[in-house]
């Protein structure tokens, strides 16, 4: 039995959870509403303030699907409660980012400044100039937007420019030596 997929998830005060048909659930809370569809094969029940996911069988599929769509059910759950977010830094020298409404501006040693949009339901934040944070209710949107972000210059193992996720560590190399 799936360890993760029969752990139930508790729905916290002033969190709604509507399960349609085809499996599609809706979840509201104080910080907006998200919705998915999930794999019509799974039964998904709310039972006294917990949703509880059950699958029909035991195939390959029905296994991997059960820990699955708990998973994103309970990333919808936490993003209306508390939201994600992700930080970037950026270092280098003359590496810097800046913002302009919704526009962020990346200058990263290239000979033209790198724009961004912030996407729909996403809004990045900086601190200072080389700390970006990307902040959003939609974990796999977080993590998108914050992937390319970084996308756009990754850190190189020699001197550790670029941009890199706040908890990422870059492994370093020694560069090269001179002829004696």
């Amino acid at each position: 039995m799936s360890r993760i997929g029969r752990m139930p998830i508790a729905i916290p005060a002033g969190v709604t959870v509507t399960i349609a048909e085809n499996n599609k659930v809706t979840v509201k809370g104080p910080k907006g509403t998200l919705e998915r569809e999930l794999a019509p094969e799974m039964s998904i029940k709310e039972e006294d303030g917990h949703i509880i996911v059950t699958r029909p069988n035991d195939l390959k599929r029905m296994k991997s699907l059960h820990g699955l769509t708990r998973t994103l059910i309970n990333n919808m759950v936490v993003g209306v409660t508390n939201g994600y977010e992700k930080v970037l830094e950026v270092n280098g020298v003359g590496y810097r980012a800046s913002k302009q409404g919704k526009k962020l501006t990346l200058n990263l040693g290239y000979s033209h400044p790198v724009e961004m949009e912030d996407p729909e339901g996403l809004e990045t934040v900086l601190e200072g100039q080389n700390k970006i944070t990307v902040k959003g209710i939609d974990k796999e949107k977080v993590g998108q937007y914050a992937a390319e972000i970084r996308d756009k210059r990754r850190p190189e193992p020699y001197k550790g420019k670029g941009i890199k996720y706040a908890d990422e560590t870059i492994r370093r190399k020694v560069g090269k030596t001179g002829k004696k």
